[in-house]
């Protein structure tokens, strides 16, 4: 029975366990928002929060804490510079986990976890991405236009050709 066992160990040691925590609390903090299986991401949800609380406080213990654990110095820097005053005036509760189906090979459930209040930065990641696709997009177009072009230069030319032999003939 597990009654009052806290954690989860999803199938892992405990250094592997805490190397997967690890660096999935670092990409949450720099990506604001991730794609895992249901239980990875419970068992995410209380040190993540743990971090983000280590951010709001600010002073130096909290960020040798974080720096303990967080795997990036650009991730320690965000914690504690927008995700801690973002969060400044809530009493936990940062993260939202959204149920999104399952994988396909083992059925696993699969949920986003997110930061509260990432909406934003993640509308502004969509628009930046939406803008580079179009750019390639016009990229290739104006390239198959050109090649486009460039066969039909050389058609005429190869047709102008064959017209002179024949004159000749």
């Amino acid at each position: 029975m597990r009654h009052k066992v806290a954690g989860f160990k999803l199938g892992r040691t405990t250094s592997h366990r805490r190397s997967l925590l690890r660096n999935m609390v670092t990409s949450l903090i720099m990506e604001e928002r991730i794609e895992t299986t249901v239980p990875k991401a419970k068992a995410l949800r209380p040190s993540i929060e743990k971090m983000i609380t280590l951010g709001k406080k600010g002073d130096l213990a909290a960020r040798r804490k974080a720096a303990a654990y967080v795997m990036t110095d650009e991730a320690l820097a965000k914690l504690f510079d927008t995700l801690g005053p973002r969060f400044g005036d809530r009493e936990g509760g940062y993260t939202r986990i959204v149920r999104t189906g399952w994988n396909k090979g083992d059925g696993a459930d699969k949920a986003f976890i997110e930061l509260l209040g990432s909406e934003k930065v993640l509308d502004e990641k969509r628009q930046k991405r939406a803008e580079v696709r179009a750019k390639k997009a016009e990229e290739t177009r104006k390239a198959m236009e050109e090649a486009e072009a460039q066969q039909k230069a050389e058609a005429e030319a190869a047709g102008a050709g064959e017209a002179k032999e024949e004159k000749s003939e």
